[in-house]
């Protein structure tokens, strides 16, 4: 069945008058050419219909149903029942030796050919598509998902099932064996494919050829392919796309070692990745390639330990046991919100394949043109129901699609409010990449200021310059709402004009672009989204998610802290590039932003990401009060000075458990004109001496006047 999202209708008219032509060069007897273009779009549902005893219910047609999108009557056009319990037939297993598989020297790239009138090769056949997230498997896990892979094609694939292979590898998403019952052909490819590719893959830059201008640009341009799990969820909703190009209802098994949404990463690509699954008629069914794991409390022999109180407490096999199950809820989600089913914990892969392959049944194709052109990216709900009331049987299907979204059109009246729409849709617009980091550092004892940097890939935006423009026009609008209550208690509306010098172009080519602002809030559960806009081209890009900020006045067993910045840059406030439109606001920020000294701003760096040429600087803040300072909030007279009793506090590395790198301790004393008893931390480390790779930065601050510490830990990157 051929799917038609959008027909252009094309009709030439072949005039043969000789009247003169007023007005135009052209001579008499020139033919004249007419177009007329319609677009229509095509909305496809899949109807699963079943009888009280679970059986399919056979031999209807279009006229037994009737279908409403937001109550307004559609009428149907397409209708096709896809049979397949009459030919699903076990195929007799594959008795093919391994030493017959055809070895390719290189893996070829295909595609999802469409189906046509003539060749309905769809036609009563369960669409499966094999997905490896090669990024997110260590080999150990490869192997299984490729071994449990091999398993289901050798010996239970039925003859109406249709197999295709795709791979996410080095930022890319490969169709490596379109649809097809060829068990050979699926077999030999997944016996080419190697084993440890794409582990730890990133899209390496080199920025040998940029100069260092200190100026507001990040690091290079491959640290948004490191620790960011929106690399992985875009190449999902990639995948998604191809798959929407047919009508059937596939489903997309995807085999991950865990993928865990963290710090860093952004809530609006797994929205956006679900609703293009719902969209495509693509079901999720995550594998967790790592089956049963029975790990001890500290981990396994493959890891050090971890080296501080936390084993001593049960806080780190805690955090193991957290960050295991962590990793699993994203590919629960998926499955959950798009009507698949995830196998986690399981040793048996290939049962979840099976549990894929038993889900899709008998069902009916229902297509109809909506009747709603809008292209507003707003939910529409569709109902399905069946005119013969006497016939009962449940229906299954798609209650509803987010309409097409066209904000690349901008006038200059609407440009304001499609921005403002863009920021209110339940479905977000990932045009463009984002990376963010949310801080807080404590003000006085009731208010927090919370610096927030953005960062977009400078290649995303140098479309511009390559267009002839002289400047990127970037436009930027958020809100933080408050989880409890639900209100908004705080937002910002700002544009960035960044001057493309041909000095900055050849920058802006591999390198971020980053924004920053800042708010005041009160400790409690907050949610952000932000939006930019490319004002050249009109892409958009949208990061949401949830952030917490800890009363630190109720910490009594731990030394009080704030956030822990990682950065390698510290520019100058007048080299920035950009003109921010809300300057005095700006500026205003920046008297309280602890992380402005001496009119230099430390940049964080939000991937975490290091180049081994560059020094890594961390900053934070203790917070030591002096026992009158709680009573003094109120208290008429000032409160005494602090305890000048110093904290202590080092910078430790580690890699794979090992010690890599420890600083010499410093001792610092609270700040006496200050009541909260403020203890700027600053270091600097030098990663010349570190080889590239993954470590764990660990922050130990001490107050050996209480015997209370904190550990802060996160992962970074060194890369060349």
């Amino acid at each position: 069945m051929r799917r038609l999202a959008a027909v252009m209708l094309t009709l030439a008219l072949a005039s043969s008058s000789n009247a003169q032509q007023i007005g135009q060069n052209r001579p008499n007897d020139a033919q004249e050419n007419y177009t007329l273009s319609v677009k229509v779009q095509l909305v496809v549902e899949t109807v699963v219909l079943k009888d009280k005893q679970g059986n399919p219910v056979h031999g209807l047609s279009a006229n037994d149903f009737t279908v409403t999108e937001d109550n307004v009557p559609q009428a149907i056009k397409f209708f096709e029942h896809q049979d397949l319990a009459v030919n699903a037939k076990p195929l007799p297993e594959s008795k093919r030796a391994d030493e017959d598989v055809k070895i390719y020297k290189k893996l070829a790239r295909e595609r999802i050919a469409p189906e046509t009138t003539e060749n309905q090769r769809y036609k009563d056949r369960r669409l499966l598509a094999l997905y490896f997230d090669m990024s997110a498997m260590r080999p150990a896990d490869q192997m299984r998902a490729l071994q449990a892979a091999q398993k289901f094609i050798r010996t239970q694939m039925t003859s109406v099932d249709l197999v295709a292979i795709m791979r996410y590898d080095a930022g890319s998403v490969d169709i490596l064996q379109d649809f097809t019952a060829n068990r050979d052909r699926l077999l030999s490819i997944l016996e080419t494919m190697i084993v440890g590719e794409g582990q730890d893959s990133a899209e390496e830059v080199s920025d040998a050829s940029s100069s260092d201008t200190g100026s507001a640009f990040g690091q290079d341009d491959s640290e948004f392919n490191i620790f960011n799990t929106d690399r992985q969820l875009a190449a999902l909703q990639t995948a998604a796309h191809i798959l929407g190009n047919l009508n059937e209802k596939k489903s997309l098994i995807y085999f991950a070692g865990g993928l865990r949404l963290n710090g860093v990463d952004n809530q609006a690509q797994l929205h956006a990745t679900v609703d293009a699954a719902i969209k495509a008629g693509v079901s999720f069914w995550p594998i967790d390639a790592r089956g049963l794991v029975a790990e001890a409390p500290l981990g396994d022999a493959t890891q050090g330990s971890q080296g501080n109180s936390g084993i001593y407490t049960g806080a780190a096999a805690n955090a193991v046991s957290f960050e295991f199950k962590m990793s699993q809820d994203t590919m629960y989600s998926l499955a959950a919100d798009t009507g698949g089913k995830a196998l986690l914990d399981a040793n048996d892969l290939d049962r979840g394949i099976v549990q894929a392959q038993d889900s899709i049944s008998d069902y009916y194709i229902i297509g109809y043109y909506t009747t709603n052109p809008a292209k507003n990216g707003h939910f529409r709900r569709v109902k399905i129901a069946l005119n013969n009331q006497t016939l009962d049987a449940k229906l299954d299907y798609r209650q509803g699609y987010f309409a097409d979204k066209e904000f690349s059109k901008f006038t200059a009246v609407d440009k304001e409010r499609q921005l403002e729409d863009a920021l209110m849709l339940d479905d977000p617009i990932t045009e463009l990449s984002i990376a963010m980091e949310i801080d807080h550092f404590q003000l006085n004892r009731a208010e927090y200021f919370v610096p927030i940097i953005v960062k977009i890939p400078g290649r995303e935006l140098a479309l511009a310059k390559r267009g002839g423009a002289e400047h990127t026009l970037i436009d930027f609008v958020g809100e933080i709402k408050d989880m409890v209550g639900g209100t908004t208690v705080s937002n910002v509306r700002d544009f960035v004009n960044i001057k493309l010098s041909d000095a900055t172009a050849a920058e802006l080519a591999h390198r971020p672009i980053e924004y920053d602002t800042g708010f005041t809030l009160l400790p409690g559960r907050y949610m952000i989204k932000f939006l930019a806009r490319d004002d050249e081209t009109g892409r958009i890009g949208t990061y949401q998610t949830t952030f917490v900020i800890p009363n630190l006045n109720k910490e009594e067993k731990r030394v009080p802290i704030s956030s822990v910045v990682l950065s390698s840059q510290r520019v100058d406030m007048k080299d920035a590039i950009y003109d921010a439109a809300k300057a005095k606001v700006r500026a205003k920020d920046n008297a309280v932003n602890p992380l402005v000294q001496d009119g230099k701003k430390l940049v964080p760096s939000v991937t975490r990401v290091f180049a081994q040429n560059r020094d890594i600087y961390v900053y934070l803040q203790a917070y030591k009060p002096s026992a009158g300072s709680a009573a003094s909030a109120s208290a008429p007279t000032p409160a005494p000075p602090p305890s000048p009793d110093p904290l202590m506090a080092f910078v430790t590395l580690y890699s794979n458990g090992a010690e890599a790198f420890k600083s010499q301790p410093i001792a610092v004393s609270p700040r006496a004109a200050t009541r909260l008893g403020v203890t700027p931390l600053n270091f600097s480390v030098s990663a010349s001496g570190l080889k590239p790779g993954r470590y764990d930065c660990q922050v130990t601050v001490l107050d050996p006047a209480t015997a209370k510490a904190n550990f802060w830990r996160a992962p970074i990157v060194i890369a060349q």
